[in-house]
């Protein structure tokens, strides 16, 4: 029987979850999880547990949650002391420093969610939606002190379903992302997985997301517009102005219709806005500054939009 290895998991947020979950399932011994500080969120500014570290108490691991790892002597040598085979990272949001890249002989091994060398960076699953992509997928990799350069160990590929939204097809890849790095720390152990050099002249960067990302442009066609709100979800989502109040649109459908870019058009009940190269988009259900989200019909009966009205003003 193949001996089990020692791990250290570095994790932060859900997408991580299902990795925990197969590593400790597979038999693996995990014998401490990095994860980030609580931090305050909501109303109350309540200190909330990452996702990770409230499984890793489920599973009753030993949690860590060091503010620094860079230059933190006391965490140095606590994970030094622990002689990892291997040091698994899925989302963890802090850059692993060249000590830790150095000290298991496996290495640090990062589950990424694209197909690199696509779509390197903070957003991965929200940048290959918005750019139109029908394939995805996630990569098995080794760290290195690069932005997602490291050396390739496995790949899965994944379809896009036209309906998928970021929020929607991040679980697909997390459940698809932990049986593959079961299977990559299994082909390491038995020599059979071989690191394999990105073609960084392929690379595609996916930055971190900004609120003005979620911005409208009426100027593009309408598919890109509606490829931007489904891989903007939850945040920064899609909004525009109206009357010069901000109005986050929820739901909208393609129209194979020529109106000027942004001109709002009411037809039989229906609202269209119109967008780049000769086409135009069905406000299905949409949210005012301050009220409720509610229908386009609704919209219409309640602010009467008048022809020729444009968004974004």
């Amino acid at each position: 029987m193949t001996q089990s290895l020692n791990l250290i998991f570095c994790g932060t947020p859900r997408f991580a979850v299902p990795t925990l979950d197969r590593l400790v399932e597979a038999g693996f011994d995990v014998q401490v999880v990095v994860t980030q500080p609580d931090r305050p969120k909501g109303r109350g500014l309540e200190l909330v547990s990452s996702p990770v570290k409230q499984q890793g108490l489920q599973l009753g691991l030993p949690i860590i949650q060091p503010e620094n790892i860079k230059n933190n002597d006391a965490f140095r040598a606590q994970i030094t002391a622990l002689k990892p085979d291997a040091i698994i990272v899925v989302g963890y949001g802090r850059i692993i420093p060249q000590w830790m890249l150095d000290l298991p002989p496996l290495g640090n091994i990062n589950l990424h969610a694209s197909l690199l060398p696509k779509y390197r960076g903070a957003a991965p699953i929200q940048w290959a939606i918005a750019r139109g992509e029908t394939v995805t997928g996630v990569t098995t990799m080794k760290l290195n002190a690069g932005l997602d350069t490291g050396d390739i160990l496995l790949q899965q590929e994944i379809l896009i379903d036209p309906n998928d939204t970021a929020e929607t097809l991040a679980p697909k890849l997390a459940a698809v992302g932990a049986d593959l790095t079961v299977e990559t720390l299994r082909g390491l152990q038995a020599g059979s997985v071989h690191p394999r050099q990105q073609d960084h002249a392929e690379a595609t960067l996916a930055p971190i997301l900004k609120k003005e990302d979620g911005l409208i442009d009426f100027s593009r066609p309408a598919a890109e517009i509606l490829n931007r709100m489904r891989g903007f979800q939850p945040w920064p989502g899609a909004y525009t102005k109206f009357r010069g109040k901000n109005v986050h649109v929820w739901k909208a459908s393609a129209l194979d219709r020529a109106l000027p870019s942004s001109e709002l058009m009411v037809e039989g009940g229906r609202l269209l806005v119109g967008c780049g190269e000769r086409t135009a988009i069905e406000l299905l259900e949409a949210q005012l500054e301050g009220k409720k989200r509610t229908s386009a019909a609704d919209l219409i009966h309640g602010y009467r939009p008048r022809a020729g009205e444009r968004l974004g003003e």
